[in-house]
C-alpha cells in the first residue's frame, strides 16, 4: 500500500496522459466535534496547488470516515474541527495502518482540538508523541520558504504558532498545525475578510504540505 500511494502522487506531478486526477479527503471521525468545518478550505487548497505547484488534483474534497477501507485511496487526509474527537478501537486500528502504509494526515486545530486529538492518538499510536518539528525540516521549504515556521493566521490563545509531528520508522506520518489555522486562511475570503497577505502565507504553507506529501522522502527524525 505504501508503494501504490507513492506511486500515485509522484503521478500528479508527473502529467502522465489520461491519469485520473489525484482526490484528497477531509477525515469523519465520532464525538461530536464539528469535523466539516472549514468547507471552502481544501477547494480553495487545491486549486492554489493546480495552479501554482503544476499538480492536477480533483477540485472537489471527499469526506472518509476513520474506519473506513477508502481512507487508503487518499495519500492525503485533512482532519480539522473545534470540538471533541473519539476513535473507537477499529477505526484507531484502521487509521494507524493508513499511517504505517504510506498515507499522510494532516490535522489542523480549528481552536479547541488539541485537548481531544491528543488523547485518541494514544490508542492510535500508544508508544509515540507527537514532537515538535524543527524549522529546518523539509516540510517548512518546498516551493516556500518558512524560516520561521507555521505561519500565525487566527490568534486563538494568542500563543506562536507550532508544528508537531509524529515519527514512524523514520518517516513523518502525520504532521499537526497548531495555533495556526491554516484551514481558516484557506477559506474563501468573504467568509473572514482576512488580509490578502495572511491568506497567501496559509495557503501558500498549505501548499508545502502537500508539495511534501506527494514528492517527501522518508527522513530521520530530527
Amino acid at each position: 500500500m505504501r508503494q501504490l500511494l507513492i506511486i500515485l502522487a509522484l503521478g500528479i506531478f508527473a502529467g502522465a496522459i489520461n491519469a485520473q486526477p489525484l482526490k484528497i479527503a477531509k477525515l469523519k471521525y465520532d464525538g461530536g466535534g464539528d469535523w466539516y468545518a472549514n468547507k471552502t478550505a481544501l477547494p480553495n487548497l487545491i486549486a492554489f496547488c493546480n495552479k501554482n505547484l503544476g499538480t492536477d488534483i480533483a477540485k472537489d474534497e471527499e469526506i472518509v470516515e476513520v474506519g473506513s477501507p477508502d481512507l487508503f485511496t487518499f495519500p492525503y487526509v485533512y482532519m480539522t474541527g473545534h470540538g471533541n474527537v473519539v476513535f473507537n478501537n477499529q477505526q484507531a486500528e484502521n487509521l494507524r495502518k493508513y499511517l504505517t502504509s504510506g498515507g499522510f494526515l494532516h490535522i489542523d486545530d480549528n481552536y479547541g482540538l488539541d485537548q481531544f486529538v491528543r488523547v485518541e492518538f494514544k490508542k492510535v499510536f500508544p508508544n509515540l508523541e507527537f514532537v515538535e518539528i524543527p524549522f529546518t525540516h523539509p516540510i517548512y521549504h518546498q516551493k516556500y520558504d518558512f524560516n520561521n515556521g507555521l505561519p500565525k493566521i487566527h490568534e486563538h490563545d494568542g500563543q506562536p504558532p507550532q508544528g508537531f509531528g509524529i515519527f514512524y520508522e523514520g518517516r513523518l506520518v502525520c504532521f499537526y498545525s497548531y495555533e495556526s489555522d491554516l484551514g481558516n486562511g484557506w477559506e474563501d475570503k468573504s467568509i473572514y475578510n482576512d488580509p490578502e497577505e495572511v491568506r497567501q502565507q496559509a495557503l501558500k504553507m498549505g501548499a508545502n504540505i502537500i508539495s511534501y506529501v506527494f514528492t517527501g522522502t522518508p527522513e530521520v527524525e530530527q
